[in-house]
């Protein structure tokens, strides 16, 4: 689940929805059967290779369509009749898991190590998604492609094997969370089991990303106290010392699911998939622009004050064109903008050409625009070829503005001289769309009911229509109009979910295991809940000291699923928790806590706070627990000092309840904030990079 794809597709996605509420569109006939679409299979790649594993690797599509699958089939010494398919969060190339480095996100390396071959497709092709001239079906997108590609794997290999039918399981996170649900909710027999994991709700989109940038300008310069009462030790007041506007805004985005811990990345962590989406809310409801600032019940009407010295409406001329060419020879960076991958090419790998050098993602302008917060805005073209259109602004360098998602026709018509506008009204105006997106009461949403008078009824004008549940239902398949995700399904599913997500609350897990209670499945679902963990399924972290992977649990997931569904053994029970305000919590000790994942409780000198002189010595001590008949711990490794390298190893004895002790003693005044990171494991092997549960317990350290 890489940045980059989810941007360039959801931007597709976006750009392919109608310009209004569509009217019902029937579901496709094939669901439950062959697709007619996906008849004619051919392979025009058949050989071993030995990296990462040894494998036979199968490429091939299906004709008259753009479909593209690869197959990685084990030696059949390996073999345990299985196969796990890999779901992205948007339609991309069927050879991703080549590119993966060797160790625990090696998805090939995983499946194989499993007994299993493995599966991945292009999902139809890029172009099945919004382009011109190409039907928008998103079924295809969303899970015949997918489908197609399962089916005939099946056919590969028991030519291969011989014996029966191979079992199946997909899974698929973020957007491929939704493609996951969307898979299994649509078909019979494809895959008898799926793990969608960082998985969203139909109101996810773009209401997650709203919320928080308003949250992101009004609480820039409060982040650090917010943090220091959040953090171990801290007060526990994240409010102290914020204005009655700021503690409102840390109120309704808290209240919406945003975990406060992980507001760490606040620098880093930019608008993520409003980038895309924004795209597509100009196309489905360009009213609430200008409605935003002229009209009642909209903030910038009502209080434009509020907006003062934040609203860029800058007038200027363009003073040169920059390419990507010319960026990669200058050093300016394009490719990394508030942490998104934009433009598809990172600039540091080698020497562009072509068109794709030629293409234009950034302008000099004449005057530069005054230095203000800015997540983002538009470049509006005043006179020109381009006249009258407008480009996504990601980022302001100077005298230069920096295209986000953009067209690349567009942006090659705006020559020098042209006279443009750099404005971020409509991204102020985004800030506060899920007040004017309020779901019905019963619909299972209690985090709008901020948003309610005391007569139940919406304190803000609505919209026409709710703009999440259509970019849902692009994903996952269904038609218009339908409920995007039921929770009625056959087979069996593990839902992954991170407790420090910011791009999908996690709230929304819940939500989600509710409509499977209420379709009668709940016998059939899990949901393990990852502390300390963040929607990215990559191994590196940010902060180590703050987080950890959740690669661990999503291989455990997949495994316990082959033999529930197999063997008929049942997997660990669900993680308990509760929701409060928006606010995930689960209990303290692994015992209570249930899922999977080690819990870590850790102590200085008796506390989650010691208050030292330099040079004294301060006493840790951590009880970890493993959740019973989920493994055993195999690593504990502590940082002190704040560089993420946990240098320092304990010594364990392998079990479900381990106690660890150490001293260290800090020979520098300051703050610190001592990490304790263990792993567990199911076999207790200590070697494997492949279902390592991690956790972490942090405690502070004030040294005088």
């Amino acid at each position: 689940m890489k940045r980059v794809a989810v941007i360039t597709g959801l931007a597709a996605l976006a750009a392919a929805l109608p310009a209004q509420a569509p009217a019902q569109q029937a579901a496709p006939a094939t669901a439950g059967a062959e697709d007619a679409m996906f008849r004619e299979p051919y392979i025009d790649v058949d050989e071993w290779r030995d990296g990462p594993v040894r494998h036979r690797y199968v490429h091939g599509g299906f004709r008259g369509t753009e479909a593209r699958f690869s197959f990685y089939f084990p030696e059949k010494a390996r073999y345990r009749g299985r196969f796990f398919q890999h779901i992205t969060p948007v339609p991309d190339s069927e050879n991703l898991a080549q590119q993966m480095p060797a160790g625990e996100e090696n998805k090939i390396g995983f499946a194989i190590d499993s007994g299993a071959y493995f599966v991945e497709t292009n999902g139809g092709g890029r172009n099945m998604v919004g382009a011109p001239g190409k039907p928008n079906d998103f079924t295809i997108s969303a899970y015949r492609a997918n489908a197609a590609a399962a089916r005939y794997s099946r056919v590969v290999a028991q030519k291969m094997y011989g014996g029966k039918r191979p079992y199946g399981y997909a899974f698929g996170g973020s957007g491929g969370g939704f493609r996951t649900v969307g898979a299994i909710e649509n078909t019979q027999g494809v895959w008898d089991g799926v793990v969608p994991y960082v998985l969203g709700s139909p109101m996810a989109p773009p209401n997650m990303f709203t919320v928080r940038m308003r949250a992101m300008r009004i609480l820039d310069a409060k982040f650090p106290q917010i943090l220091d009462a959040v953090e171990p030790g801290g007060s526990g007041d994240p409010y102290a010392g914020l204005t009655p506007e700021e503690a409102s805004v840390l109120r309704e985005v808290t209240a919406m699911g945003f975990p406060a811990p992980s507001w760490f990345g606040y620098k880093t962590m930019g608008i993520h998939g409003f980038a895309a989406l924004y795209g597509g809310m100009l196309m489905a409801d360009a009213g609430y622009f200008t409605d935003f600032w002229t009209k009642p019940g909209y903030l910038g009407h009502d209080d434009p004050k509020s907006f003062e010295g934040a609203r860029m409406q800058h007038k200027t001329t363009v003073a040169t064109s920059i390419t990507l060419g010319e960026a990669q020879r200058t050093g300016l960076n394009t490719s990394v903008v508030n942490g998104i991958r934009f433009g598809g090419v990172d600039t540091a790998f080698g020497a562009l050409q072509g068109a794709e050098a030629e293409r234009v993602v950034a302008y000099r302008l004449t005057n530069a625009p005054p230095a203000m917060f800015f997540l983002g805005g538009d470049l509006i073209v005043i006179d020109g070829e381009a006249k009258g259109k407008r480009l996504t602004v990601a980022r302001i360098a100077g005298d230069v503005v920096i295209l986000g998602v953009a067209e690349a026709d567009v942006a090659a018509k705006i020559k020098a001289g042209d006279t443009v506008q750099v404005d971020n009204s409509n991204f102020l105006a985004a800030e506060t769309y899920h007040w004017h997106q309020v779901p019905a009461p019963d619909a299972g949403y209690p985090m709008w009911d901020q948003f309610r008078g005391s007569d139940g009824k919406p304190r803000y004008p609505q919209r026409a229509f709710l703009l999440g549940p259509l970019f849902t239902a692009a994903t996952t398949g269904k038609p218009f109009g339908q409920p995007p995700m039921t929770g009625k399904f056959s087979g069996k599913m593990i839902l992954v979910e991170s407790l420090w997500d910011r791009e999908a609350m996690p709230w929304q897990a819940d939500w989600y295991r509710q409509r499977v209670e209420a379709a009668g499945g709940g016998a059939n679902f899990r949901v393990w809940m990852t502390d300390h963990a963040l929607h990215g399924d990559d191994a590196g972290q940010e902060d180590p000291t703050r987080t950890v992977s959740y690669l661990g649990v999503l291989h455990q997931a997949l495994r316990d699923l082959s033999l529930w569904v197999e063997k008929g053994v049942a997997p660990p029970a669900s993680t308990s928790y509760r929701i409060v305000d928006g606010q995930v919590i689960v209990p303290a000790t692994g015992k209570a806590r249930h899922g999977i994942q080690p819990v870590a409780n850790v102590t200085a000198n008796g506390g989650i706070r010691a208050d030292v002189a330099a040079g004294q010595t301060v006493n840790f001590a951590a009880t970890v627990e493993v959740p019973a008949g989920t493994g055993k711990l195999v690593s504990a490794e502590w940082d002190f000092d704040g560089s993420g390298k946990f240098a320092v190893k304990s010594r364990i004895v392998p079990g479900d309840r381990v106690t660890i002790r150490t001293t260290y003693r800090f020979t520098k005044p300051g703050t610190y904030f001592p990490a304790l990171r263990v792993a567990s494991q199911r076999q207790g092997n200590r070697m494997t990079p492949y279902a390592r549960i991690q956790n972490l317990g942090r405690v502070r350290v004030v040294v005088k």
